[in-house]
């Protein structure tokens, strides 16, 4: 049995640079290190996606356990954890959409000007919201409405909870730390709740960044111990969904 500590990247780069962490991020994800250095858990096994975000938080963590002579394991990169492409969805699907939909049009149009007016602001709300035409292309990809070239729902939703299967030699260690985005998180917390659908992404819109969700790993199944946990933001400013 493992108790596993799944971890979501911190605050993100500005829409069209995602995949890396903010100033913001980078301070998010040292608290949590620090947190959990303070409050004596360790890890004996650490997991990461391959993704910028996904790795720039895991170094943050690692180095502030250096910093407290604290000792870390060695960090096993799997592209299981990876996030979904949003940025392919969108290529893809968001023409076909639009070519449906004048609202999904409009409002895509609109966010579309706003991220390029302020490309270099990450503050700007464009870039910390999830906005509704996010939402509909997502669950239009969900669906399977269009024909897309890319990794369906079920296709990745599959990879991340196979992740399960490849964590079999590490079930006798204490705890393992997994460095991961807001939907696999969510898509493991579904398999312990028995959830299998879009409402796997409810659950993700809710997942602070650099939160960390505790489920309990045996023989294959999940049973959720947390959600979502934040003690180490408690500083104004220090929360962020995107």
């Amino acid at each position: 049995m493992s108790t596993v500590y799944l971890v979501r990247h911190g605050q993100a780069g500005t829409r069209d640079a995602y995949d890396s962490l903010s100033e913001l991020g980078k301070q998010q994800s040292r608290l949590m290190g620090e947190y959990f250095v303070s409050h004596g858990i360790r890890f004996a096994a650490a997991y990461a996606g391959t993704l910028r975000r996904q790795q720039e938080t895991a170094k943050e963590i690692c180095q502030a356990f250096a910093d407290a002579n604290t000792q870390f394991p060695a960090i096993n990169a799997d592209p299981g954890w990876d996030e979904f492409d949003l940025g392919r969805v969108y290529s893809e699907i968001a023409p076909l959409l639009g070519a449906e939909d004048s609202e999904f049009r409009r409002e895509y149009e609109e966010m579309s000007a706003q991220a390029r007016a302020s490309a270099d602001d990450h503050g700007a709300s464009v870039h910390r919201k999830w906005h509704p035409g996010d939402t509909k292309v997502v669950k239009a990809w969900i669906s399977g409405r269009y024909t897309y070239g890319g990794e369906s729902w079920h296709q990745f939703r599959e990879r991340v909870a196979a992740c399960r299967l490849r964590m079999q030699d590490a079930l006798r260690q204490e705890n393992i730390v997994v460095f991961t985005s807001a939907t696999p998180v969510s898509i493991w917390v579904g398999l312990s709740l028995e959830i299998f659908d879009e409402r796997v992404m409810r659950l993700a819109g809710a997942l602070y960044n650099a939160s960390y969700t505790v489920l309990r790993l045996r023989e294959g199944q999940l049973r959720l111990l947390a959600f979502n946990a934040i003690p180490h933001l408690a500083a104004p400013g220090l929360c962020t969904h995107r």
